[in-house]
């Protein structure tokens, strides 16, 4: 207890000097023209490369100038619209068919497809006792560390880990495609059972079903899910899938394959990226807000009511204190984003199907007035509106997928647009990614041990050496 108290004092008094010695004055970002996260002040990014896998369009040009318009996204030149009209009228999923687009750059016909879908469930076998010997060890409630754990041991089983050859790398994709779904709820099973006690059930997936369908399959201890459920789902994962070179992880993903690295080990480093709150974790902020507003709102139908919640949550008054409406905004659309476009049609329709109507008019409600209350009390650059995050959350709490695996769900759908993206890199740009940062140190004497001063203790505790005084004795 003494050397713990010891070391939380210490590492409060050392957190300060660091802050200290680490600030740099805001001001000095304007001053140098560098722009933070890569983006200008209006939200525009920094031209880093360029890519023929996605096409995110959210302004055009009239008389000279960029004026914002519905948001579109196409995957290889098709638009999302039309790629999810050919698979939902086609009657069959649509996961593997635009998969194989991003992968290969082309739609597939019957027997590519067909084709397609057996080389994943034949890369879709686990190594020998891994789920025992490695997914059910150590098990974790933070199922993205569990699968980037297990997908660095896969490099274990591959003797051929470190080679970047196309094909290889090809190779490696399909695998991690394949064995992403089984890795997540493969993970959150155990955590449930280690960990909260509840019954362990491992499904194995069947190779006739879609992804969508082994998904709900493998969670669900009965195994069942009505067919609009599976639709629904696979809509999603078709959704999350890609969204260009320069989202946090997908650029990542460029990053570390620049440096010559092994798949497992740039997925690993994507992992990594998308798990952040600000990225990938943005749905599980709008599912526990939502759960603050049903609290705190006494009327989730009156409009004047959510109103007013939304401009104390907005002033940092109300649920956790950042200011933040999440689900609203992105950071290439302004007016609308086409993914919530498509992903709120699916969420009505099984909100009627499960009886939660009630639910989905909150949301669409919040969906109308966010946007007003935020141009109220920012000054705005460019129009705010939802996007995927706002709606998938919600989407996923009706299919009963727990928010451990929310996260994951983004990743089993990613994979895919971050293996293309590996790719592109491999083929085309053979030179290693390396911004430059301005450094403002000022060089400075070396000083003998003896002839230092006593360190800076910038940020001490008053009450620091009472305490460790008091916690010896």
């Amino acid at each position: 207890m003494v050397h713990e108290r010891q070391a939380e004092i210490y590492l409060k008094e050392k957190s300060a000097v660091t802050r200290a010695n680490s600030s740099i004055d805001l001001s000095l970002y304007e001053q140098y023209g560098v722009k933070k996260g890569l983006r200008d002040k209006n939200g525009k990014g920094v031209l880093a490369g360029l890519t023929n896998i996605s096409l995110i369009v959210s302004s055009e040009e009239k008389d000279g100038v960029s004026v914002p318009c519905e948001g579109r996204l196409y995957f290889r030149g098709y638009s999302i619209e039309d790629l999810v009209k050919g698979f939902t009228e086609g009657g069959h999923f649509g996961f593997e068919e635009v998969a194989y687009l991003l992968l290969f750059g082309e739609l597939p016909d019957k027997k590519s497809l067909a084709d397609f879908k057996k080389q994943l469930v034949h890369y879709g076998r686990m190594p020998k006792n891994f789920v025992r010997d490695v997914i059910m060890k150590a098990p974790s409630r933070d199922i993205m560390n569990s699968m980037t754990r297990s997908l660095l041991t896969l490099a274990s089983y591959d003797k051929n880990a470190s080679d970047i050859s196309i094909e290889n790398v090809l190779r490696q994709s399909m695998i991690l495609i394949s064995l992403f779904p089984d890795m997540a709820v493969y993970g959150y099973q155990t955590y449930s059972h280690y960990q909260c006690n509840n019954s362990l059930y491992i499904h194995r997936p069947l190779p006739e079903l879609s992804t969508a369908e082994n998904i709900l399959r493998m969670l669900r201890e009965d195994k069942k899910y009505t067919k609009l459920e599976a639709q629904a789902l696979d809509m999603a994962l078709v959704l999350h899938m890609e969204h260009g070179g320069g989202n946090n992880s997908t650029f990542t993903t460029h990053v570390v394959t620049s440096s010559g690295s092994d798949t497992y080990s740039v997925i690993a480093a994507a992992m990594s990226s998308l798990k952040g709150p600000k990225h990938g974790g943005a749905n599980i902020k709008v599912v526990e807000m939502m759960d603050d507003i049903r609290r705190n709102v006494s009327d989730i139908t009156d409009g004047d009511e959510i109103k007013a919640y939304l401009k104390k949550i907005l002033n940092k008054e109300a649920f956790d204190g950042s200011g933040l409406i999440y689900g609203m905004g992105h950071a290439v659309y302004s007016i609308s984003d086409p993914r919530a476009n498509i992903l709120g049609s699916y969420v009505k329709q099984l909100a009627k199907e499960k009886g939660l109507e009630k639910d989905y008019a909150m949301y669409s409600l919040i969906e109308k007035l966010a946007p007003e209350v935020i141009a109220e009390k920012r000054k705005i650059y460019k129009g705010v509106s939802a996007n995927v995050d706002f709606y998938s959350g919600l989407l996923y709490s009706m299919l009963g997928i727990p928010k451990e695996l929310f996260t994951p769900m983004f990743a089993i759908a990613r994979i895919v647009g971050w293996s293309a993206h590996r790719l592109e890199e491999l083929i085309n740009v053979d030179k290693i990614i390396r911004p430059a940062y301005l450094s403002l140190t000022v060089p400075t004497q070396y000083i003998p041990m003896e002839e230092r001063q006593p360190v800076n203790a910038v940020g001490r505790d008053p009450y620091a050496e009472e305490l460790l005084k008091a916690s010896e004795v």
